[in-house]
């Protein structure tokens, strides 16, 4: 059972990392718990990753809405909070905006394969490099409640779902059961994006 002060240490630390890394540029991206009542921890809105304190981590009720007045969550809550409905399993979401994803997002329609890499044992059910996974790339919508909707219908359609998923020129989604999993699921992603994207260039 997470508690509040433990998430947002996992946050604050996934902040860091993320930010070191160059994923959350300014105040891009956003990083959530799910805490043992069945709400949120999330980041506030406008925050940077890098540089964040408790008082830049909020809760919010499944719906995304805060559980606190004057609490303002991330405006992509919605999608955190789409994900911890449809997974029961998750319990840690990212949202990074790294240029491997910004730039492969807008130049691929419909979805992104992987294949042949060592790091999609990162994916659950994969347990050698001999496989292939295709992360969905959905079109941006600042309407989040009609982006979810694109994406549970997506989901509904597919036999088996990845842990994540790219919107068009913005950003990647990443899940896993706490964060050190959702953290090395995101790590695994981004490395075998900047591959795809440096064979592209070399091509």
């Amino acid at each position: 059972m997470t508690g509040l002060a433990e998430a947002r240490a996992a946050i604050i630390a996934a902040g860091q990392r993320l930010d070191h890394l160059g994923w959350v540029p300014a105040t891009a991206g956003n990083i959530s718990v799910r805490l043992g009542d069945g709400s949120i921890a999330i980041t506030r809105s406008g925050g940077h990753k890098g540089f964040l304190s408790d008082d830049g981590v909020i809760r919010v009720g499944l719906d995304g809405v805060p559980l606190r007045e004057g609490d303002r969550p991330s405006a992509e809550t919605g999608l955190h909070c789409g994900i911890y409905r449809r997974f029961a399993a998750a319990g840690a979401v990212l949202h990074g905006h790294s240029v491997p994803v910004t730039v492969l997002s807008r130049r691929l329609a419909g979805s992104i394969r992987l294949e042949g890499y060592e790091l999609l044992k990162a994916f659950p059910g994969l347990a050698t490099h001999q496989a292939a996974v295709a992360l969905p790339v959905f079109e941006n919508d600042q309407d989040i409640a009609r982006l979810q909707d694109a994406v549970e219908t997506r989901w509904a359609e597919e036999a088996t779902i990845p842990p994540g998923y790219l919107l068009r020129g913005h950003g990647i989604y990443v899940w896993g059961a706490d964060m050190p999993q959702a953290l090395m699921r995101l790590e695994a992603v981004e490395f075998m994006l900047r591959c795809e994207l440096e064979a592209r260039r070399l091509s």
